[in-house]
């Protein structure tokens, strides 16, 4: 079955009280947010609650890498949370994403939408070859991960835009792929490298996208945020 595409907000903020009230600007939509890092390492596990209670879709967005045993307890702890999706590195091998997507399964066969990061969107070639030690191209590096994480039973992997398309033709249209990296054609590229507009974003394939300071920073975030939408939906 087709995806719906959907916006996703990064919820980047240091801490509980700034995230709500960023929230309360939405008054007649609730977005998909995405919880990362720095928001639930400061807030913690109630933060989602509140959100979740609120209303609102949640990517819990931290990326687990250990080894498979770890990142299985974890995810099983997560899966608690209700949270609509969830992921961790694909460089953690199959095994890692065999071990996380059975610890996130609930008892009752219910589960998050579990995707894979393949390479970050900070990351270009250049960087790949010569801080990571990989010598393949960005494009093979990030098929290969997309697959292995196909192989693993995982519903998609994070990507670029730049290879959402490519993606897609490697492990099917019901493959998801969830990019960041989007920005507006009029908005800064801050440290993303690899990026894309919503508009462009679309035509490629993309199922979701992941825009934060292009609407958390905008003088009008609803009206950023629609704005986004209506380019990307």
């Amino acid at each position: 079955m087709e995806q719906k595409r959907d916006v996703i907000i990064a919820c980047d903020f240091a801490s509980a009280e700034e995230t709500l009230a960023f929230l309360d600007k939405f008054t007649d939509v609730k977005p998909f947010v995405k919880i990362g890092m720095e928001l639930y390492y400061a807030a913690g596990p109630d933060m989602v609650r509140q959100i979740k209670a609120r209303g609102h879709k949640i990517f819990l967005d931290l990326k687990l890498h250990d080894i498979p045993n770890t990142v299985k307890k974890t995810m099983a702890v997560l899966s608690k949370l209700d949270v609509d999706m969830t992921n961790l590195h694909a460089a953690g091998t199959k095994a890692m994403m065999e071990a996380a997507l059975e610890g996130l399964t609930r008892p009752d066969g219910t589960r998050p939408l579990l995707i894979a990061v393949t390479q970050l969107t900070s990351t270009d070639e250049q960087r790949m070859r010569d801080e990571l030690l990989i010598n393949a191209t960005l494009p093979e590096t990030v098929m290969h991960y997309a697959e292995n994480a196909k192989d693993a039973g995982l519903d998609g992997v994070v990507c670029s835009p730049l290879e959402a398309a490519i993606v897609k033709e490697r492990c099917g249209k019901n493959f998801i792929t969830v990019t960041p990296g989007v920005r507006f054609a009029d908005s800064a590229k801050d440290d993303q490298r690899r990026i894309m507009t919503p508009a462009q974003a679309k035509e490629i394939g993309s199922d979701y996208i992941v825009v934060g300071r292009p609407i958390t920073q905008a003088e009008d975030p609803v009206a950023a945020y629609k704005r986004c939408v209506e380019e990307f939906v």
